[in-house]
């Protein structure tokens, strides 16, 4: 091998080294990039799940509540009926 291949060879080396760590740097600003695209994605997911179960503790709350009233005013109106049906057998 003479001088000059030595060299055109050491250049083509030289090349493929610089090909390979600029793919290389390609691959790992990539992998960066898909990093951050994923995490957002999670705490957007999170923050999602998060107010989802808020609306279903609001919402289960409310329906609560909401039978509490009906059963009170169930009850309240059953206590009236009984004393109408006393007073109509009692005369007054």
């Amino acid at each position: 091998m003479n001088p000059q291949q030595a060299e055109l060879m050491t250049e083509r080396l030289a090349r493929t080294v610089d090909l390979l760590r600029a793919e290389s740097r390609t691959l790992r600003l990539s992998q960066s990039h898909d990093r951050e695209l994923v995490d957002r994605r999670l705490r957007t997911l999170e923050a999602q799940a998060a107010d989802h179960e808020k609306r279903l503790r609001t919402a289960t709350e409310g329906v609560t509540q909401f039978k509490v009233w009906f059963g009170l005013t169930s009850g309240g109106s059953s206590l009236l009926s009984v004393i109408a049906v006393l007073r109509t057998f009692l005369g007054g």
